[in-house]
């Protein structure tokens, strides 16, 4: 079947076993083909093809709901609800989201990005669909390591207290981005050899059924010995005494398994979570193989080889001098520790944790614990270090709030991913710390220009004892400049002037300076004066050097890649107002809507955050300053 031509999943109630498992081939040659020119989340893709197509054959969405978690597993399932077609588009401006998306499909019934929201979404639409007395099925499907978020075990445990009928199916690939951690998934691996409990358990019902007079005494022995079952051939009874009804373990690769299991499911009353045993990468050696997580999302590779497409050389990537740095310290300070949740591969600290295994701890998809647990490290006078992404940073805010800036602990935050990140789209896009942090007391927060400058902040946040520090930077690489070879303090709450200038000033960090730069170069030739300050410290601000240029009665231009709303542009208003100064100031940063996929450079074109977008502003302020004289 050309599978361009899917319009709907319908005609999957036609097909065999021996059709399917034909299909199922049909669709991962697709999936590596495409995914080899756009990239994307090729590995969890090519572990759920059966699983997706026994779901969409033995259900019936849209009316069932289907909820992803993380929602990086969806492509199967968009194939086969009508989008495959627009794969040569995937991740890319303007072209098919890589996760689910309900303005695209009416298949899609919640969109995700994060991990550990489908059990409390899929509770959501449960409950509703009680209240209105109808009558579709919800299914769940989740990871063994979004499991170990702390919202699915909330979930996990309302659900079952309210006996609510949904399925659960857990993809257990005993992996996510990296491999899983924790007392979970260690039940989870007992689990997967302990054999199909249910039927055991049914065939001891049956038995009980044809004993003659069956009641009294032998009635309540039964049940107990039914009960004791569960601990002889289930090494963890965990999710029955959570209230589930517990299928499982099943070939997530057999049609016949997962068929015979879903159809058992639709029966039974109450909760139930089938667990599925899948592998990740499926049907391509390259990423069957893959024991640190290159292949869960990456971008371009060759096909035959398994070699990913990379630039023939290219400056450090900006996690990479982060955990380099972080290395140095650790040899001269014992008190340095990391802390990652489930980062340990994207964030670049494997080095970290071969050279210290007992200072580098993964706490598994966590980030709660994660920020509190640096709390209580700090309590005791160690030095935790938080490596996190922006975007994930936002699940740690009451922590941050309560536990850390409260107690003014020396906690220092790495927020990897600051900025726009692309490809991932608007659940991805490190844009609000800023805003969700600049408004706690007791914080500091920075950011360099480059990856020398970043190296410096490390050592200095590092070397900071004044309470938690955050420092932001980007993904991807570095500009390619020279690297000192000596560490050195920054001074916190000083600013550094780029570019000496008379007319306008602009105020920025990271590397969206360079626009600035730039910008402040055109402009030279049509005879208009910009300095550029490299405004690195975003809390504290500069105030000396603030209220300096206000006294010099000198427009401002702020620049972020960030949130305007609550931003760094919010906070020198705020300072300027606090003085009782008048002064021209425009901000140029992410606007108020969520920001789309696409590739970064057509994302900062789209909001206006170009060396042209900046030069038209300084033209249509210097005006205003002229009629303001």
């Amino acid at each position: 079947m050309d599978l361009e031509s899917i319009k709907d999943p319908r005609f999957l109630k036609q097909y065999s076993n021996e059709q399917l498992e034909q299909f199922a081939c049909d669709v991962r040659s697709f999936l590596i083909e495409k995914l080899s020119e756009t990239g994307g989340h090729l590995g969890p893709n090519l572990g759920v093809v059966e699983l997706t197509l026994a779901l969409h054959k033995e259900f019936n969405s849209p009316k069932d709901k289907f909820i992803w978690d993380v929602g990086h597993q969806a492509y199967v399932h968009k194939i086969l609800t009508g989008r495959a077609n627009q794969f040569n588009s995937l991740r890319q401006y303007k072209g098919l989201c890589g996760f689910p998306k309900r303005n695209e499909s009416e298949h899609d019934v919640w969109e995700t990005g994060h991990s550990s929201t489908s059990l409390s979404a899929a509770m959501g639409m449960a409950k509703a669909r009680d209240l209105k007395g109808t009558d579709e099925k919800v299914v769940a499907v989740i990871g063994d390591g979004a499991l170990t978020g702390g919202m699915a075990l909330e979930a996990l445990n309302h659900i079952g207290h309210e006996h609510t009928d949904l399925i659960v199916i857990l993809n257990d690939n005993e992996m996510s981005i990296a491999p899983n951690v924790g007392a979970l998934h260690n039940i989870l691996g007992r689990l997967r050899t302990a054999g199909k409990y249910h039927k055991a358990k049914e065939e001891l019902d049956y038995l009980i059924k044809k004993i003659p007079a069956f009641g009294g005494k032998l009635a309540s022995t039964a049940e107990r010995v039914k009960d004791s079952l569960k601990y002889l051939l289930v090494s963890g009874v965990f999710f029955e005494e959570l209230g589930f009804t517990y299928l499982g373990p099943v070939d997530g690769h057999s049609f016949e398994d997962l068929f015979e299991n879903f159809r058992y499911a639709k029966k039974t009353k109450g909760p139930v979570l089938i667990h599925t045993i899948t592998k990740k990468g499926k049907g391509y050696k390259p990423a069957e193989s893959d024991a640190v997580g290159t292949w869960h999302g990456l971008g371009p590779y060759k096909i035959e080889s398994g070699e990913v497409v990379k630039p023939a050389s290219a400056p450090p990537g900006y996690s990479k001098v982060v955990s380099e740095t972080l290395r140095t310290m650790a040899r001269e300070d014992e008190r340095l520790v990391v802390i990652t949740p489930a980062m340990t591969v994207g964030s670049k600290l494997e080095k970290f944790g071969e050279e210290f295994p007992d200072r580098l701890f993964d706490v598994g998809i966590a980030e709660q614990h994660a920020v509190t647990m640096a709390g209580g490290l700090a309590a005791q006078e160690m030095k935790p270090v938080l490596s996190i992404y922006s975007t994930f940073f936002q699940r740690g805010y009451d922590q941050l709030v309560h536990d850390v800036c409260r107690q003014n602990l020396n906690v220092f935050f790495a927020v990897d991913r600051a900025g726009l990140v692309g490809a991932d789209g608007e659940t991805h896009q490190g844009v609000f710390d800023i805003a969700f942090m600049r408004h706690v007391p007791n914080i500091t927060i920075l950011m360099p220009k480059d990856e020398n400058e970043l190296q410096h902040m490390v050592y200095t946040a590092g070397k900071y004892e004044g309470g938690p520090i955050a420092v932001r930077f980007p993904r991807g690489n570095g500009l390619g400049i020279k690297m000192d070879e000596q560490l050195k303090e920054i001074p916190i709450g000083k600013w550094e002037v780029e570019r000496e200038g008379s007319d306008l000033a602009i105020l920025s960090f990271g590397p969206i300076l360079q626009k600035a730069l730039e910008a402040a170069e055109r402009l030279k030739k049509e005879g208009i004066s910009v300095k550029v300050i490299n405004a690195r410290s975003i809390k504290p601000l500069d105030e000396e050097m603030l209220i300096s240029l206000a006294e010099q009665n000198m427009p401002l231009i702020t620049i972020e890649e960030a949130a305007l709303q609550g931003g760094f542009g919010s906070a020198v208003l705020e300072l300027l107002s606090d003085n009782n100064q008048q002064l021209i100031v425009e901000r140029m940063g992410i606007p108020d809507r969520f920001i789309e996929h696409g590739s970064v450079k057509h994302l900062l074109e789209e909001i206006g955050l170009t060396v042209p977008s900046i030069i038209e502003r300084v033209r249509t302020i210097l005006p205003k300053k002229q009629q303001r004289a």
